[in-house]
């Protein structure tokens, strides 16, 4: 048990509440670690970097998973907007509003899509707005 009487897996003992997501990132960047706390913070996910991947959660990602975040459910692997989309529905922010909105609006997976391509594409200049030391620079 946890100090906060959750088991290893994140269940509330006595509870029967499935485990949090886990929020996959690239823990070596900066504005992807920003953006995995804010998430954190604001909702129920456990926070998965790349680093930490155990074979079991490898398994279930695409082989190319480097290549964005994803986010694992009991049931479901969502990768790159699908899985920024599920987890901003999941946050106790306005932006789950707009993202069941969104989910409503004809083709908008392929902007969903181009959009997150866009922003990962430029994460060295998101990051001078947003950022926080990754994990896998703290520990070399």
């Amino acid at each position: 048990m946890t100090p906060s009487g959750a088991d290893a897996a994140g269940i509330e003992s006595g509870s029967s509440q499935r485990p949090a997501p886990r929020l996959v990132y690239d823990d070596d960047c900066g504005f992807c670690t920003w953006c995995a706390a804010f998430a954190a913070e604001r909702g129920e996910f456990e926070l998965v970097g790349f680093e930490e991947l155990t074979p079991d959660q490898l398994a279930r990602l695409p082989d190319d998973y480097e290549e964005c975040a994803h986010l694992l459910t009991d049931d479901r692997v969502y990768s790159c907007g699908a899985a920024i989309e599920e987890a901003m529905s999941r946050v106790e922010t306005p932006s789950r509003y707009l993202a069941a909105a969104f989910q409503q609006v004809p083709g908008n997976e392929t902007v969903r899509e181009s959009l997150y391509r866009e922003v990962a594409d430029r994460r060295a200049l998101f990051g001078k707005l947003a950022s926080r030391e990754p994990p896998a620079r703290r520990n070399s």
